[in-house]
């Protein structure tokens, strides 16, 4: 799936700056601010303050140019909450890239004093804005490093697991299943020595491909050709042990092929979802749109607390594994028309139709 990127054109001109003001377009204030000559302050575009006259606005690309040119910001307007909410993203943002970047795990009380905050507001406010407490986003950031350093070339799993910043071999072993899948030495080589069972069918969206490692499910892609969804699962783990479909692994890929006929059913099976700590943020938000509903990319952004990162939540869309099972064709343009499809639009249509035509059914929360 390609990703979406932010509507730039759509702000480019003083006339469609203007109009945004005027609709308090909350999409706009990703893109400019306005001032306003008579008072001396400037605003966000949805700010909902009261409209002044045209000719005494001016237009900056950013609240510090309006403030190099001697605006202040407004404080007293209920709309300009916008500007604390980006302050708060900052906040947020400089503690997230200082543990991406720290080579030990920063502590709560470390992190809450960069920020200027106690210990238990900086918690709730990481929270809030993230979906993760600091804790949680540490490891992620932990095993995306780990990650990274196994896939070196003539990685030394031990070199890798005190380069990603874990302080002993033991601690790494106890998380080391559940952040990889599988152990780090067969990790690094590939999948060599892990399982993965397998099963290649036809559902009415045509070829679909169902793998699943000893966590969950792994793999459910869709397609044309069954060769090529093979090949795009032996790319995954090239070194690991596919093993094709047996009796055990029968009901399960039945259940999978349910849902695709039949998205709104939801799938009672565990998942094994791997990914960055953006991606599984990106993810799990797209696990809580109900069937028969659709958001945009800006609001699935919003969702998580990154209104900015539209063209990052298109990337983690297009790089979901589990077709269907986290459902990134709920997630549209937004002026409402679909958008690129890892597995081809028609397909994407095909589901979103079923499920505007299937009874209502209540997100499961454990899918």
């Amino acid at each position: 799936m390609h990703p979406i990127h932010p509507d730039t054109a759509r702000y480019a001109s003083e006339a469609q700056r203007w109009q945004a003001v005027q609709a308090r377009d909350v999409r706009a204030d990703a893109h400019f601010v306005y001032a306003v000559q008579t008072t001396g302050v400037y605003c966000r575009p949805s700010a909902a303050t009261r409209l002044p006259r045209r000719e005494n606005v001016r237009f900056f690309d950013s609240a510090q140019q309006a403030e190099a040119a001697g605006f202040r910001a407004s404080r007293r307007a209920q709309g300009d909450q916008t500007l604390a909410a980006a302050a708060r993203a900052d906040v947020v943002a400089a503690a997230c890239a200082a543990m991406d970047a720290a080579d030990t795990a920063s502590t709560l009380d470390a992190l809450a004093a960069q920020a200027g905050l106690s210990a238990f507001h900086f918690h709730r406010l990481f929270k809030a804005e993230t979906g993760l407490t600091p804790k949680a986003y540490a490891l992620a950031a932990r095993a995306r490093r780990l990650r990274d350093q196994l896939a070196a070339p003539q990685a030394s799993v031990t070199d890798a697991i005190y380069g990603a910043g874990f302080q002993s071999s033991s601690r790494f072993y106890e998380t080391a299943g559940q952040r990889l899948g599988m152990a780090a030495r067969s990790f690094r080589d590939g999948g060599a020595g892990t399982e993965i069972h397998f099963a290649l069918g036809q559902c009415s969206l045509g070829a679909i491909l169902v793998a699943q490692s000893a966590r969950g499910i792994c793999a459910i892609l869709l397609g044309d050709d069954p060769e090529a969804l093979l090949q795009d699962l032996q790319d995954r783990f090239p070194k690991a042990q596919l093993i094709g479909a047996d009796a055990a692994f029968e009901q399960q890929i039945a259940q999978v092929v349910g849902l695709i006929e039949a998205p709104s059913l939801g799938l009672q099976l565990p998942l094994d979802v791997r990914g960055t700590a953006f991606q599984e943020r990106v993810w799990q938000a797209l696990r809580e749109i109900p069937p028969g509903s659709t958001v945009s990319y800006a609001e699935l952004a919003a969702r998580i607390g990154a209104p900015k990162a539209v063209r990052a939540v298109g990337s983690a869309c297009g790089a979901n594994p589990l077709a269907v099972a986290i459902p990134c064709h709920r997630v549209l343009r937004s002026d409402g028309n679909l958008s690129g499809y890892r597995w081809g639009l028609e397909r994407k249509r095909a589901l979103l139709l079923r499920e505007a035509q299937a009874e209502p059914v209540a997100p499961d929360q454990n899918n």
